[in-house]
């Protein structure tokens, strides 16, 4: 890798090792391994030439299929496993192959360092249909396999906490994330602050997916309980705010002023009693979780520690409707971003777009594993 990368000119070899030249190719390059590495992902793999034209075309299309892939089927197989096992893909049926890659920041620098075009057109495709076959599916499965369901569980909080948590800035890596929480070891030159809001935010998952699992209705003093178990090492946890802020970097999205708070919240979870005692088809299930999950973040009801409480109350709602969600798919988490709290102007069409996504691609994976 080194050889290829004083070949390409982004590094030159000195008396002393290797050093980088300062271009903007390079600067790309270091981003490609940044968010690799963080994330877990074998950017060899990604970083071939012949899965980046692929990739090019691929990300184009609604759809990959067999037919417009226009591969040898050992090689798209081998790619689109690739972009599946690193959550960049959403593979919708493998007979007759159906798939779709998910654009985010790491692919559209990868295709940038390669020069190939990076205009990816917008996708709001509708999966309303596989998800209910892939319900149904899972159904059968998990009563099959209740022990093996609780594993894949287990499973997937490592990866969420890492996803929700790097959504706020938190530097740790998913390989960190997992010595912190499996292997109980505290990697070095982590600062506490990062370190306690990973052991944080894992105590308040584990409360809602036990209160999502005995059917318990969210109310605010649950809300500010996650809330308080996932801030805990600051003293603003748990409690309303009385101050007016604003969303960092974004300007453009409205948030409660304080003194409304509490008259909106107490609406807000007026309509949820109301919608979760009645029952309700798919489509409405994932029209209010999204009306849901964006009123509650732009009530904003909190100082800080709004949006991972925002996906913690979204799970619940889910879960409670028996619609398995334990993870945002790395692939997914850019375009999450930009539909919620990214947007200059609130864009419930668009999550509703990215929720199914994410719910398909959580049933395919779960399904995969218990059959």
């Amino acid at each position: 890798m080194l050889t290829q990368l004083v070949h390409d000119d982004l590094l030159k070899k000195t008396d002393d090792g290797f050093q980088v030249r300062k271009t903007d190719n390079a600067d790309v390059l270091y981003q490609i391994i940044f968010h690799c590495l963080k994330s877990g992902i074998n950017y060899n793999q990604l970083l071939n030439p012949q899965l980046v034209k692929f990739l090019s075309s691929a990300l184009q299309k609604k759809e990959i299929t067999s037919q417009n892939a226009k591969l040898n089927p050992l090689t798209l197989r081998k790619y689109t496993d690739i972009l599946y096992k690193n959550g960049l893909l959403l593979l919708i049926s493998e007979k007759p192959l159906r798939a779709k890659i998910f654009s985010n920041i790491l692919l559209r620098n990868i295709l940038v360092y390669f020069g190939k075009s990076v205009h990816i057109p917008e996708d709001t495709t509708n999966y309303f249909e596989e998800i209910e076959k892939e319900l149904v599916r899972f159904r059968k499965l998990k009563r099959e396999n209740e022990t093996t369901y609780m594993q894949i569980i287990d499973d997937f909080e490592i990866s969420f906490i890492h996803h929700s948590l790097s959504l706020e800035g938190n530097p740790i890596t998913l390989n960190e994330t997992k010595r912190i929480l499996v292997d109980k070891i505290i990697p070095a030159n982590l600062k506490i602050k990062d370190i306690d809001e990973v052991k944080n935010y894992q105590q308040s998952l584990v409360q809602m997916l036990k209160d999502s699992h005995e059917k318990k209705p969210l109310t605010l003093q649950t809300i500010l309980n996650y809330h308080h178990r996932a801030m805990q090492h600051l003293d603003i946890a748990g409690r309303i705010r009385t101050v007016e802020v604003h969303i960092s970097g974004n300007p453009s999205f409205g948030t409660t002023k304080a003194a409304h708070i509490e008259k909106e919240l107490a609406e807000l979870l007026q309509k949820y009693n109301e919608f979760i005692r009645k029952r309700k088809t798919l489509k409405e299930i994932l029209y209010f979780a999204v009306y849901f999950h964006n009123q509650f973040q732009h009530i904003h009801p909190f100082e800080d520690g709004n949006s991972r409480t925002t996906r913690l109350i979204t799970f619940h709602l889910l879960q409670s409707k028996d619609i398995p969600i334990f993870d945002i798919p790395y692939g997914l988490l850019d375009e999450y971003l930009g539909y919620t709290k990214g947007a200059r102007t609130r864009e419930d069409q668009k999550l509703l777009s990215n929720l199914q996504k994410v719910i398909l691609y959580n049933l395919k994976k779960i399904n995969e594993r218990l059959k």
